[in-house]
């Protein structure tokens, strides 16, 4: 019944995730809303928009969506909003997080980060691989990936995991007080409506009561 008549082009939908037509604002309110009327504990809720927000830091690109949902199962916690926390990596935020993740990596491994931005190391280090070379012969692309792994993916992974445990922290909390305060408000709402109700019968009761006595 609420859906829309004429469904959005694919890229109407992709500029839209890019960029909200409502504004980032309002999309947040709409988010902070949705989250809060989901079924389940605020800790449930919250904690899970938390796994796929940690989650987005690590630079497994692909693969967010499936860790989320498991590290929200592990912890107990909806598996709905880890998917919904994922949206923290997004072409926005993406080179950011990258570049963040890189830095950290390469500080906690002792070593001096390179003048490249994070596309070039990329670009660089994976060079020419194609996914026909996988198949034709895996263990000699494997060697090719060496330098990928070594000097990009594991400082990336290393900055990723501990950014990622600050950013579980960061996002829990708040979403927690406030998924816990629309909740609480919200069944203050409901009791508020039923004592009106409960009221009105009584008066109805009476007044019935003082008809008949006449």
């Amino acid at each position: 019944m609420f859906k829309r008549r004429y469904k959005k082009p694919i890229l109407h939908k992709v500029r839209d995730f890019i960029w909200p037509a409502s504004g980032w604002n309002r999309a947040g309110k709409y988010l902070h809303f949705r989250l809060a009327r989901i079924p389940g504990t605020s800790y449930a809720v919250a904690a899970g928009f938390a796994c796929g927000s940690a989650v987005s830091f690590t630079p497994f690109i692909g693969l967010h969506f499936i860790l989320a949902a498991l590290l929200a199962w592990i912890i107990r916690a909806n598996i709905l909003t880890s998917a919904m926390g994922t949206a923290v990596g997004n072409p926005w935020s993406f080179p950011f997080i990258w570049t963040g993740t890189y830095q950290t990596g390469q500080f906690i491994l002792g070593r001096e980060p390179r003048e490249e931005s994070i596309v070039e190391l990329i670009s660089s280090t994976i060079g020419e691989i194609r996914i026909g070379q996988f198949i034709n012969d895996f263990w000699q692309t494997a060697d090719l990936l060496k330098p990928f792994l070594e000097l990009v993916f594991l400082p990336m992974l290393i900055g990723g995991i501990l950014i990622g445990i600050m950013a579980w922290f960061a996002t829990y909390i708040p979403l927690y007080k406030m998924i816990s305060k629309y909740k609480k408000e919200r069944i203050i709402r409901r009791l508020k409506k039923s004592e009106k109700r409960l009221m009105t019968v009584e008066k109805m009761l009476d007044d019935s009561k003082k008809t008949n006595e006449e």
